[in-house]
């Protein structure tokens, strides 16, 4: 789901030359305007369903209606999102506004190819209104390089049908979702669908007070995170009560959850249009992922606008980020629920809190670990996925693996520094 880059000392100060080279030459400076009076901007993003596509069209629509003298040009890269952008801003070719993940956020905030925001923010933004965790991870020491457009928390996916006849409730803490997981696994169907990897695993691994990164550098190797995530290589080589998808023929813990080969899974806000779609007589339900050591917990992925520093249209830039990121364009984009508002107004008049799909999602956005941290992730997180799945497959103890995954991601970070 993620794509995982990495900023070199080349790259970054190849990145730092694009900044002084410049926006592509058909951009025009700063106040022009391109032919018949209007000043054009591009914004390039990822491609999603025709939907979510629709509604992006909509709110562009309604922005420039708003701003007659601004026209937005919007680019759609398919493929190697992170790859071209750096390739284009590297060339000076950037647009001039974009989306970030947060996880790639704050190696692309060190090569100083994103314009600080701060200044431009009217008391009338309410920048208050966003989800602090969500907007703390486009921030670097006091400093705002992107607004949220919108997130999602994972939340517990149960099957309403397989628990009724397992006459099982469901499980309000870890200890009790390992119980149901062993009444549930039968006739083919597992308890559990796991996604063995770091993305998912995050919060699982700190919940007894371990840390997965430590000043840049990765500590999963730590006795508090082995201890915390055995349980999840137990339940699959002891117990015998969850499954990845690929171990039934699935491509996803939201196909596997829909063919009704796990009883429950820990999925995102993305699942429910899912199933809706795909699987649209499944009867199931959501709940706040299950406590771990009495600590409420789970992930949340977000994604921001942010601006190219080296934009000669920084004025039109930051209008477009403002309506996309403001109350009217956020409540657009989000009005379908295929994605969540990072704003908690807007969340609140759209009556996502209380929606029965959609509320433990929004409930879990206060105390969500954002996949964010450091700009080593990425490293850290491919030696953690390399070696944790073979432990989750039972080819080699859990601490041994993770130890030396540890070792070699640290060890390929101090090779790039």
């Amino acid at each position: 789901m993620k794509k995982k880059w990495m900023v070199s000392m080349s790259v970054t100060a190849l990145l730092a030359g694009g900044v002084l080279a410049g926006c592509s030459s058909d951009n025009g400076g700063e106040g022009s305007s391109d032919e018949g009076g209007k000043t054009t901007i591009t914004l390039a993003g990822w491609g999603g369903n025709p939907t979510e596509q629709d509604l992006l069209q909509q709110t562009l629509d309604d922005f420039e209606a708003q701003n007659p003298d601004i026209d937005v040009k919007l680019e759609v890269i398919a493929d190697q999102y992170m790859d071209v952008m750096k390739t284009r801003l590297i060339g000076g070719e950037g647009p001039d506004v974009f989306y970030l993940d947060a996880f790639e956020a704050p190696a692309l905030i060190e090569t100083g190819v994103l314009e600080p925001l701060d200044d431009y923010v009217t008391e009338e933004f309410d920048v208050e209104d966003f989800e602090a965790p969500l907007l703390e991870a486009f921030q670097q020491d006091g400093v705002t390089y992107g607004f949220p457009k919108d997130y999602s928390t994972l939340a517990l996916f149960y099957n309403k049908t397989l628990f009724e006849e397992a006459g099982v409730e469901v499980p309000t803490t870890w200890e009790e979702m390992m119980e149901v997981s062993k009444a549930l696994t039968k006739d083919g169907v597992y308890g559990y669908g796991v996604a063995p990897e770091l993305a998912r695993q995050y919060f699982v691994a700190e919940s007894l007070g371990g840390s997965v990164v430590e000043d840049n550098m990765a500590n999963f190797g730590s006795d508090e995170v082995i201890e915390a995530l055995q349980p999840i290589i137990d339940q699959h080589n002891v117990d015998k009560t969850s499954a990845q998808p690929s171990e039934v023929g699935a491509s996803s813990g939201g196909d596997m959850f829909g063919q009704q080969r796990a009883a429950m899974v820990l999925e995102g806000n993305w699942n429910i249009p899912y199933l809706e779609e795909t699987f649209p007589e499944l009867e199931y339900g959501t709940a706040e992922v299950p406590t771990i050591n009495g600590e409420k917990g789970t992930m949340a992925f977000t994604v921001s606008y942010v601006m190219n520093a080296a934009s000669e249209k920084k004025e039109a830039s930051w209008k477009l980020i403002e309506y996309l990121t403001g109350k009217e364009g956020m409540e657009t984009w989000t009005s379908k629920g295929f994605a969540l508002p990072t704003r908690k107004s807007v969340a609140e008049k759209l009556g996502y809190a209380n929606d029965e799909l959609r509320g433990p999602l929004v409930a879990g956005a206060e105390y969500a670990t954002v996949w964010a941290n450091g700009t080593n992730l990425p490293t850290i997180t491919n030696n953690f996925n390399n070696q944790f799945v073979s432990a989750f497959l039972g080819e080699r103890p859990l601490d041994e693996a993770l130890k030396e995954a540890e070792e070699q991601a640290n060890s390929e970070i101090e090779a790039n520094n």
